[in-house]
């Protein structure tokens, strides 16, 4: 009874370290990794308003500045891997630190493109640049917190990417309308590229100082809340996954590849809403008769993601209290997916607004929770690769999407038939994490 008595008493101790150094951690990591990425993504998609003037100045088709805008994933796919691997061996601190200087560097250079490959060239060194750095973060996030607060701790760091389009949709369009002349650029464009990728580069020295590896690394935990945390995070992952899957297995494991299909059609969404609503937003003038200055089409933009992110917040927090993932993904998913079918097909403005909110909403709500599905069987090394496997595929529809959208809106004359692809993509998305949902479920 004693020895029984003793035990419990430890395990209960052993889970309040683990909860102050898990509500620590949050405090100290993730508002700094959320500035970090709400950048990264600032610097990945304002190409989307710059479009506006840019595509006209440099003589862009819709297909050619679908191209363009693709080729960062080229780059990036190719290169996300063996980034994501350097990360887990040489630490998180250095390589996320280096990601971040040279994607800045990268971002400002393209204030300086001339015409169609030197756009082209840019776009492509800026995904090459990028690649690893949100893998990264989802892996090293695994290091920090267990699994029952995975989701949420994920849609709080992801709660960048809809805050940079209400934050960095007013500031890049603020900074387009009155940067032309400023530090001798003659576009207002040209500007906005400049003078956003700095920050980057100075968040990257900064990451140097703040950011530990691991949590045996972060002096702002006390020695005994450092040891609950990792054995807290080592015993799961024993429990969940019986050895540590090596980087082979993980590559060729049938459920990467389905994640990836998976990741692929709901951030085939992402993108096409990141790329084109601004341009979707542009066009309701001459469809409506209303009229929009620049300013104005980057506060509307924002709408859908503004809602988008409390929808996000929600549908996370409620997969980590029922530990269900796969139908947290499909059911956001379908619904974004009827949203984006219907929204140009409505006869009003604010009605297209609303449905593309929708689309934003499924989109944001299901990609937080696909990143707690390959936790379940992958560690160590396997995990570094799977994760980046699985976000360098997914993130290819980042290339398709722009362009097929692109060409099919040269093609039609609107942005019907892209909206259709949309919708068509993320249904599929649907469909197979069920289908992988019902068949983790099943006796071995």
């Amino acid at each position: 009874m004693g020895e029984s008595t003793r035990s419990t008493a430890g395990g209960i101790a052993a889970d309040r370290l683990t909860e102050g150094a898990v509500r620590t951690a949050m405090w100290r990591l993730l508002p700094f990794l959320g500035l970090c990425y709400l950048l990264n993504y600032v610097d990945r998609v304002n190409v989307g308003f710059a479009a506006l003037t840019m595509n006209p100045d440099l003589g862009l088709s819709a297909a050619a500045y679908g191209l363009g805008a693709g080729l960062f994933f080229i780059g990036y796919f190719f290169f996300e891997v063996p980034s994501n691997v350097i990360l887990h061996k040489v630490g998180a601190r250095v390589w996320i630190a280096r990601i971040m200087i040279s994607w800045g560097l990268v971002a400002s250079a393209t204030a300086f493109v001339q015409g169609e490959l030197s756009f082209y060239l840019v776009r492509f060194l800026l995904g090459i640049a990028e690649a690893g750095f949100f893998p990264g973060i989802i892996l090293y996030l695994t290091y920090w917190f267990p699994r029952a607060q995975r989701a949420r701790v994920v849609a709080l760091f992801f709660l960048a990417v809809p805050l940079s389009s209400v934050l960095g949709a007013p500031l890049s369009t603020l900074l387009i309308q009155n940067g032309d002349g400023l530090l001798g650029f003659d576009a207002g464009w040209r500007f906005m590229f400049f003078a956003e990728g700095i920050p980057a580069v100075l968040l990257g020295i900064a990451v140097l100082f703040w950011l530990p590896s691991r949590p045996r690394a972060a002096r702002w935990l006390r020695a005994e809340e450092r040891s609950a945390l990792e054995e807290r995070i080592a015993a799961e992952d024993a429990e969940a996954v019986p050895h540590t899957t090596g980087i082979r297995h993980a590559l060729r494991d049938g459920r990467v590849i389905a994640l990836s299909v998976v990741y692929f059609g709901v951030v085939f969404g992402l993108y096409v809403l990141a790329f084109f609503l601004p341009q979707v937003v542009s066009d309701l003038q001459e469809q409506f008769g209303v009229r929009f200055s620049l300013v104005e089409i980057g506060l509307v933009t924002a709408v859908p993601y503004a809602v988008a992110s409390v929808v996000m917040l929600l549908n996370a927090r409620h997969s980590d209290r029922t530990g269900e993932r796969p139908l947290h993904v499909a059911v956001p998913a379908v619904v974004g997916a009827a949203g984006v079918a219907v929204a140009l097909y409505l006869d009003s403005p604010y009605l297209v607004i609303a449905a593309v909110t929708v689309c934003a909403c499924g989109v944001f709500a299901a990609i937080p929770v696909i990143w707690q599905l390959p936790s379940a069987f992958l560690t160590g090394a396997g995990a570094a690769a799977g994760i980046a496997l699985i976000n360098s595929f997914g993130n290819l529809s980042g290339f398709a999407g722009p362009y097929l959208t692109g060409w099919l809106s040269d093609l039609t004359g609107d942005f019907r038939a892209g909206m259709w692809t949309v919708a068509g993509f993320m249904t599929l998305a649907a469909v197979v994490v069920v289908a992988l949902g019902r068949r983790a479920g099943r006796p071995r």
